[in-house]
């Protein structure tokens, strides 16, 4: 069974008869006052702000954060033509884009509120320090998910102490990215090493660094451009890699299987959202990953998936015919249950458009019965072979496309070709010889292929520059070779405009805050 991330604090008194119960000190729902005194209290109240990370509704990434916050050129949804968010097709009302807005800062309030209250128990200080580095790590993070996606948002570091608190204007991006920056980097110093662990939900020392070298990298890019941040990208990037603590699973498809059966694999997967349950039982906080994104299946003791996610022919097309990652993430069959049995079914070769997701299977789920709706299997925030991209992408930014870069995009292409990662192969190698400019083209192609609807691909291609363009030419090429049926497909690629670099803040927000801006067209 996974580790149980969940904070449950009821406010839920019973009265009694007593004509004087206002006149006692209330005693059973929690307050700073009557809560935070033991270590137990901190390490639940630490799990609350883990939690917002799932977030019951979908919008985190239970759901939302790889499928309908994440539209990019890898994928469009089936049967999804007008009037959606799927099809880019929303305003600053989208009750998706609000609730993804609140629960980061229901997150960003819990850990502000966990900080304030960190000393009152008498407790080992080590402890104390890697819950203060955890939470604090936290703050940051859900600051990085709301500037990716926002832009510039108010900064509040103290929690919410009444509804009369005075709201904040908007902090610019230059201001949250260096709040994020410090939280991290204080964080790095406090939290625990990997080492011990039989889980990684946990934010270890090794996770805040990977994390810390996606941070950098995106601020070398769009918007910011601080290339500077490319040697900070790097530093952190090698500190993982040196570090020993991690590696690559040799065998590719393994990574999801065992995401799909409740297995954990330090090595590769540095950091994991932990999922439990199925909510088929009491609350749990349980996920979709592999029906949200599945290969289509109707059976329930297989897995059922509505299989509502397909492929763009463009990502299919980035895969080279030999390279076995092609037909991993991208399922080559379906099932369809005819007189009562469910078989597979494989696609030809001229159905692209057809196929669905299949880096996360439900036929290999253990965990039964098996729920239509949720699962527990976890999501990776961010793997190894991820930290070894970004290595490659800082080093020839920095120094060139030098033998360092080549190493580490070859070892992920090695082992995505099922090869000795340290052993150069002419299958899989990338090109010898390219300059800066092809390396880097080469280098987001393979992200691409890598790290396929793990939600990447829209922020890489924002932070490159490339997001607008790569959607208007994916609507040209659906529109021009897509089969009649399919043709729909370029729909969210033709409402897309420089808009939606960012999303709207919620019109929840500019109700009720009149310091805070709207984003430009919105």
């Amino acid at each position: 069974m996974k580790r149980i991330l969940i904070m449950i604090l009821l406010a839920a008194g019973t009265m009694s008869g007593c004509g004087k119960f206002l006149e006692t000190e209330p005693e059973d729902f929690v307050t700073p006052d009557n809560y935070y005194n033991t270590e137990a209290d901190l390490r639940r109240a630490l799990n609350g702000v883990y939690n917002r990370l799932i977030d019951n509704f979908g919008r985190m990434y239970s759901r939302g954060l790889y499928s309908y916050l994440a539209i990019s050129d890898e994928f469009f949804y089936k049967n999804i033509t007008i009037n959606n968010i799927n099809v880019m097709e929303f305003d600053a009302g989208q009750l998706d884009v609000g609730r993804f807005w609140e629960t980061a800062y229901q997150g960003i309030d819990r850990a502000n509120l966990l900080l304030e209250n960190l000393h009152k128990p008498k407790m080992d200080e080590a402890k104390r320090n890697m819950i203060k580095g955890e939470a604090l790590f936290l703050r940051g993070y859900y600051y990085f998910l709301l500037v990716d996606n926002f832009g510039g948002v108010p900064l509040k570091l103290t929690s919410t102490k009444s509804p009369t608190d005075s709201y904040l204007p908007r902090s610019s991006v230059k201001d949250v990215y260096a709040q994020i920056v410090k939280d991290m980097q204080e964080a790095e110093g406090l939290v625990s090493d990997i080492e011990g662990y039989t889980y990684n939900e946990t934010v270890t020392k090794t996770a805040v660094q990977a994390i810390l070298a996606r941070v950098f990298l995106t601020m070398a890019g769009e918007p910011l451009k601080e290339t500077a941040r490319f040697q900070d990208a790097l530093t952190y990037a090698d500190k993982v890699i040196t570090s020993g603590r991690h590696s690559l699973n040799p065998d590719y498809k393994q990574i999801f299987i065992n995401h799909s059966q409740d297995k954990y694999d330090l090595q590769e997967c540095i950091w994991e959202i932990g999922m439990f349950g199925n909510q088929l039982g009491n609350a749990q906080l349980a996920g979709a990953v592999g029906i949200e994104n599945g290969l289509e299946c109707p059976d329930d003791k297989i897995g059922y998936s509505g299989g509502g996610i397909h492929p763009t022919e463009r990502m299919f097309k980035l895969y080279a015919a030999n390279d076995p990652r092609r037909d991993w993430a991208i399922a080559p069959y379906k099932y369809v249950t005819a007189g009562g049995t469910t078989t597979k079914s494989n696609y030809t070769a001229a159905q692209i458009y057809d196929r669905t997701i299949g880096k996360w299977r439900r036929e290999y789920e253990t965990a039964t019965p098996k729920s239509r709706t949720y699962n527990s299997t976890n999501f990776p925030v961010i793997r190894y072979a991820d930290v070894l991209l970004m290595k490659a992408e800082a080093e020839n930014e920095v120094n060139g496309p030098n033998a360092a870069a080549y190493n580490a995009i070859n070892m992920v292409r090695r082992r995505g070709y099922g090869k000795p990662v340290n052993t150069p192969d002419a299958t899989a190698d990338a090109p010898a010889g390219m300059d800066k400019t092809a390396f880097l083209a080469y280098l987001q192609d393979e992200r691409a292929r890598e790290l396929a609807f793990e939600a990447m691909r829209k922020h890489d291609l924002i932070r490159w520059g490339l997001y607008l363009g790569k959607m208007q030419t994916l609507a040209t090429e659906i529109t021009a070779t897509a089969p009649s049926g399919f043709r729909y497909a370029a729909n969210a690629a033709k409402n897309i405009t420089a808009r939606n670099l960012v999303f709207p803040i919620p019109n929840t927000e500019i109700t009720v805050n009149h310091l805070i801006t709207q984003n430009p067209n919105w």
